[in-house]
């Protein structure tokens, strides 16, 4: 798919929710990735992995299961073999495990009648079930850990929800790809810099790997440095702001991370990418819940490059107004407020996405530079 570029600008297409009185956004997206060229890989008689977020259980902003299905009708219709896949998480909830992973994607909708193909859980039943895959031009990466059905496969799609995250910003692509497809290992590998400290007077145990401790004399938590795996699930699940990371370059190191693991999944063979601004909650879908939307509604993007694709997702969010009586009003109205001139450092001022998106490109992942072509 590299014809999409010329000279370092990326094509990068896209079109709103706005629907004619006989069609809806499934129509949308359809055209969308006609137009993008999709549907000129070459995918008859080939695997093909299409890489999408099934929600945790009580998250509600995830994408709903008719856009998977558009992915992979189309798919089928060029003579592809499609699968869904993702794999397994780190922290507890409702994807640890292959069983939990796939009860879970199906009671958010996700079956082989909806979707029309089967889903695979890429790292296997215990998340152990991953390949070494070196990273060309890898400074914190050599060989990454990805799961083991997702490099089997000969094509490879994303299908992701963009929208807010309480440790990297903003949760798009490159997230989706580069920590979607670590195996357990793999997303051990890219939080470990990062350990938290505990303000004991305010805390919340959540924690898959032993990494905190409840002291039941003195009431207090502290955190278990050997156990914890840098994960920030803590951070995100506290509601009090008892959790902060004692290495201040941990965000930037995952985020140079995650861009090398994204680029061990896409290289060497044919990759697509598709994003959709919609419910742009605040955190992650990983979490058992979500908070109101913090911007509206933006539209669908899609391209043969992830890098362009989450560049010009952000460029097209920092252009909104922000939604009222959502996290990032309430913070934008707090007395201490700082702006930062971004809704996603201000709605998580702990946060930085910049770093991804600049060693992305460093390492050859795709280009910040794009142009924007409106499909009606």
């Amino acid at each position: 798919m590299n014809e999409t570029k010329t000279e370092d600008i990326s094509k990068v297409y896209f079109t709103d929710f706005r629907c004619r009185p006989d069609e809806g956004p499934v129509d949308k997206l359809k055209r969308l990735m006609k137009a993008a060229g999709l549907n000129k890989i070459d995918m008859d008689g080939k695997f093909v992995a299409i890489k999408m977020h099934f929600g945790e259980l009580g998250n509600m902003s995830f994408l709903r299961p008719n856009y998977a299905r558009a992915v992979v009708d189309l798919v089928k219709g060029c003579g592809g073999k499609p699968f869904l896949t993702d794999c397994n998480t780190l922290y507890p909830g409702s994807r640890k495990n292959a069983i939990e992973h796939l009860y879970c994607a199906w009671e958010n909708g996700f079956t082989p009648l909806t979707v029309g193909c089967p889903i695979i859980i890429g790292d296997g039943l215990k998340g152990t079930d991953d390949v070494a895959v070196p990273v060309k031009g890898g400074e914190y990466v050599k060989e990454a850990k990805i799961g083991h059905a997702i490099m089997d496969a000969d094509v490879f799609i994303s299908l992701t929800h963009f929208k807010g995250h309480e440790m990297t910003g903003f949760g798009g692509t490159i997230k989706n790809i580069g920590m979607g497809c670590g195996s357990r290992a793999g997303k051990k590998e890219q939080h470990s810099n990062g350990k938290p400290q505990i303000d004991h007077n305010k805390c919340l145990l959540e924690c898959a790997n032993k990494g905190l401790s409840f002291n039941a004399e003195t009431r207090k938590m502290s955190v278990v440095t050997d156990n914890c795996v840098g994960c920030g699930r803590c951070v995100g699940a506290c509601n009090f702001d008892a959790i902060s990371f004692t290495n201040d370059a941990a965000v930037k190191e995952l985020n140079c991370r995650m861009a090398e693991y994204t680029k061990a999944v896409v290289d060497g063979r044919p990759n697509f990418h598709i994003s959709l601004v919609c419910d742009v909650s605040p955190t992650c879908d990983c979490h058992a819940g979500n908070d109101a939307p913090i911007l509206p509604d933006v539209g669908m993007f899609a391209s043969a490059d992830p890098l362009a694709l989450d560049q010009a997702c952000a460029d097209a969010c920092l252009r909104q107004t922000p939604l009222p009586n959502t996290q990032l009003t309430e913070a934008m109205a707090a007395p201490n407020f700082c702006d930062h001139h971004d809704h996603f450092d201000n709605a998580n001022p702990n946060t930085e996405y910049k770093t991804c998106l600049a060693h992305a490109e460093k390492i050859g992942l795709g280009s910040r530079k794009y142009e924007i072509i409106t499909v009606r």
